[in-house]
């Protein structure tokens, strides 16, 4: 039997997975016309302009914002919504923090609801279920790429007159029933964090099919000032949110590579899907029809202790990170972290709900029992894939032969 590598057994990788931030030439080729023009600013360069119109082309749609962050691109597009004090957002128990603690910024209230637990995505039953009358928007997260169930969700909103932003963070470029996910919502954000599918380190957008929801974004990102402003006019309260110029190079080269990689990693999720298939005590997260494009910004599944002779989550975690395969356990529910524990909210609001018409089990159950392999394990060769499942089943044979 192999000993663990980390009991000091060899490792189950024999090669490195890609690297990321992946990047060549290109990179390089754009960020130089940038530091040359002397144009670091997105109010004199164009890469900043090239960058948005070529996302927002995409995704199918008119708008595309370039900010600092995904962050910022929530509570920007939260603001440009008119969600304020007393209203309530309706978000997915399991998320990132940013998804709940971008609406206590614009001072709402987060209302946590229940997630499916196939998909991870928002479950349309819950939100409908939690829906009250200070309900204004709501944000489904297309988590780990799966797109939520868009055309239920949609159609719930438009029943009670909602805003519905999209949260596709982990998404860029994916599909639901072929339509591009960032293109159902009134509009929808992405991340650009150094460890997305499409990255310059920090960087985030928003996209829209609606011009006002666009125009007012836009004076919000930036201070208050209308494009072409050169009088210092501050029409409405913003704050500085603006892309650089370098950060735009780099994704205008980060997308052109973007399909071709969303490509391989359905092609290789699907293959360890298979490889893990009669692997008792993992269950790869699911996969509905309507998802017709899966990023996998993560390759996330269930974990059994049960199976593994007891081997609590973080270490089967620590043991796979011995054999050369990265591992995360999952984002907690959003009020189970410190901060929503606290309820300190710095005096914007004085609680978050969870709706007393939902329970939030499968979330829970989520958030306790299930692993996330980072996305560019997903970007090499067949190899690479056998190897992530030969080290999942050397953990549960080495476990039961102690």
């Amino acid at each position: 039997m192999k000993r663990l590598a980390i009991n000091g057994g060899e490792q189950v990788k024999t090669k490195d997975f890609p690297k990321w931030p992946y990047s060549n030439e290109r990179e390089l080729e754009l960020m130089g016309e940038v530091f040359s023009s002397g144009n670091w600013w997105r109010m004199t360069g164009d890469k900043v302009k090239t960058f948005e119109r070529n996302f927002a082309s995409l995704h199918n749609v008119k708008y595309c914002l370039g900010v600092t962050n995904g962050t910022h691109a929530l509570e920007i597009a939260l603001t440009a919504l008119g969600i304020k004090h007393g209203d309530e957002v309706i978000v997915p128990a399991v998320t990132f923090i940013s998804t709940g603690s971008a609406v206590i910024y614009v001072n709402a209230t987060p209302v946590l609801v229940d997630i499916d637990p196939e998909t991870f995505c928002m479950s349309p039953e819950a939100f409908e279920k939690a829906i009250t009358p200070k309900t204004k928007a709501v944000i489904p997260v297309h988590m780990a790429g799966h797109a939520c169930d868009m055309e239920k969700i949609c159609a719930i909103a438009k029943r009670h007159n909602i805003k519905v932003i999209e949260d596709a963070a982990h998404a860029h470029g994916g599909q639901c029933n072929g339509k591009m996910i960032g293109s159902y919502g009134d509009m929808a954000i992405f991340s650009f964090q150094n460890g997305k599918i499409m990255t310059c380190g920090e960087g985030g957008a928003l996209i829209t099919d609606n011009e006002e929801l666009y125009k007012k974004a836009f004076l919000i990102h930036g201070v208050g000032r209308p494009d072409g402003d050169r009088v210092y006019e501050h029409s409405v309260l913003g704050s500085n949110d603006r892309m650089n110029e370098f950060s735009a190079a780099i994704l205008i080269a980060q997308q052109e590579r973007l399909s071709e990689m969303n490509k391989r990693r359905d092609q290789n999720a699907l293959l360890l899907d298979s490889l893990l298939a009669n692997t008792e005590g993992i269950k790869p997260q699911g996969r509905k029809e309507y998802a017709t494009l899966i990023t996998h910004y993560m390759y996330m599944f269930y974990y059994d202790p049960n199976y593994f002779n007891g081997v609590s989550r973080k270490d089967f975690v620590d043991y796979l990170i011995a054999e050369g395969v990265p591992a995360f356990i999952c984002f907690p529910v959003l009020s189970d972290t410190t901060f929503f524990k606290n309820n300190d909210f710095y005096g914007r609001i004085n609680d978050y709900k969870q709706s007393p018409s939902n329970d939030i089990s499968n979330a829970k159950n989520v958030a306790s029992n299930v692993v996330w392999l980072p996305h560019f394990t997903l970007l090499g060769d067949k190899q690479d894939i056998r190897e992530i499942a030969e080290a999942i089943k050397k953990i549960q044979e080495a476990v039961y032969m102690k």
